[in-house]
């Protein structure tokens, strides 16, 4: 689809942070560690994002107020909304890794109880 090219903002005022994004690998690197700071290159060795990319991740997330920086030092942003990131991140990690267990299993439905309302149920505890 061709676009109004002047008009046209790649970002349209938001920032990519969906998991596998290097957005998304850097903050949640930087908020795993909240009260470290990092260079563009211990982020670059401990994330795996190319070295070239860092910096203007950064730069982005840093627009957004995502991230926060001294000197050559970057970090979290102190923002309650990363809180809230952090932790959807995690339980889609978890959701994911549940489905697949379910996936893989082809006989998954064999291990649920039987909620039948015929069946005994032993209700003294």
């Amino acid at each position: 689809m061709a676009v109004r090219f002047d008009d046209y903002d790649p970002d349209d005022g938001r920032i990519d942070v969906s998991d596998g994004t290097n957005a998304h690998t850097i903050l949640s690197f930087l908020a795993e560690n909240p009260d470290l700071g990092f260079t563009p290159k211990e982020i670059h060795e401990q994330t795996g994002v190319p070295r070239g990319s860092v910096g203007s991740t950064l730069a982005r997330l840093e627009e957004h107020g995502l991230v926060r920086h001294k000197g050559d030092y970057w970090a979290v942003a102190e923002d309650d909304r990363l809180g809230s990131i952090v932790a959807m991140n995690h339980s889609f990690d978890a959701f994911a890794a549940y489905t697949d267990r379910y996936a893989d299993n082809d006989d998954w439905a064999a291990d649920l109880p039987d909620l039948d309302e015929n069946h005994d149920v032993d209700t003294e505890a």
